[in-house]
């Protein structure tokens, strides 16, 4: 019998520190200070494996298990999608045949296992994703869906290798920008941020990503009792058995967890 795909839903923990701070974001987030309010939202870094993807999807569970929104992943990572695997869907069909081959958007949604939560994944890889990208024809998506969502979170590709964030930046309400402590570098990150047009984009905030390895102990969420592996989560869903409190805590401190991706605004 097929094992049934695991999401980051099921990683995810409505009592955990991180949560807070995913929560904490989207609430500054939907205050902003501006007559429309913010019903879209591009999330990119600077560079490839900063934890972008993982922001957008938290971002988008918090929206729909805290504040009751219903809530829209479009994958525009034409290159290196993984919002499909992060949720355990299909590649496709998705953007690229929208784009593609006229595909109907609304033929194209994946329903998640959270209810009010749905996506858009990237689809089939193309050879040429820079000939399919185009920002007009997904901004145009982007505000067709609006009518049937509170909130549509968009991960696209990282803004140094190439020109696809930029130039649909503008085609959005606000951008977030995914940083990894103690992995970007400080240049790296001025760079990203003076490629998004402050003329033509807003510019939300800053997603600090990997912050258990790089701040003080208080921001460490062992600090405040809470381990969550999510190897050790997945190993407990597939035995059904919990690991003794202090082996679960050695353990915890060697394998990555959810909460490293902590948002800060």
């Amino acid at each position: 019998m097929a094992q049934t795909p695991v999401s980051i839903a099921d990683l995810y923990d409505m009592e955990a520190p991180y949560v807070t701070e995913y929560r904490r974001l989207l609430h500054r987030i939907m205050n902003q200070d501006r007559e429309e309010p913010v019903k879209s939202v591009l999330v990119t870094s600077a560079m490839v494996g900063e934890g972008k993807s993982t922001a957008c999807c938290l971002l988008a569970l918090t929206a729909v298990m805290k504040k009751k929104l219903k809530t829209l992943i479009v994958d525009a990572d034409l290159r290196k999608p993984s919002v499909h695997k992060l949720f355990g869907l299909p590649a496709g069909p998705g953007l690229s045949e929208v784009l593609a081959e006229g595909h109907d958007p609304t033929d194209a949604l994946h329903k998640t296992a959270v209810e009010n939560l749905h996506v858009l994944t990237c689809g089939r890889l193309r050879e040429n994703p820079t000939e399919v990208f185009d920002p007009e024809a997904i901004g145009r998506l982007i505000d067709e869906m609006k009518f049937y969502y509170d909130l549509i979170v968009v991960d696209c590709a990282p803004l140094l290798p190439v020109s696809d964030p930029m130039l649909l930046a503008p085609k959005v309400d606000g951008v977030l920008l995914v940083v990894k402590a103690g992995s970007t570098q400080k240049e790296v990150a001025q760079r990203a941020v003076q490629i998004v047009d402050p003329e033509t984009s807003n510019v939300l905030g800053v997603v600090l990503n990997n912050m258990n390895h790089s701040l003080p102990y208080y921001y460490d969420y062992e600090y405040y009792h809470y381990d969550y592996s999510p190897k050790r989560l997945l190993n407990q869903r597939a035995t059904g058995k919990k690991k003794p409190a202090k082996e679960e805590r050695g353990a915890a401190k060697k394998e990555d967890s959810p909460q490293d991706n902590v948002a800060r605004s």
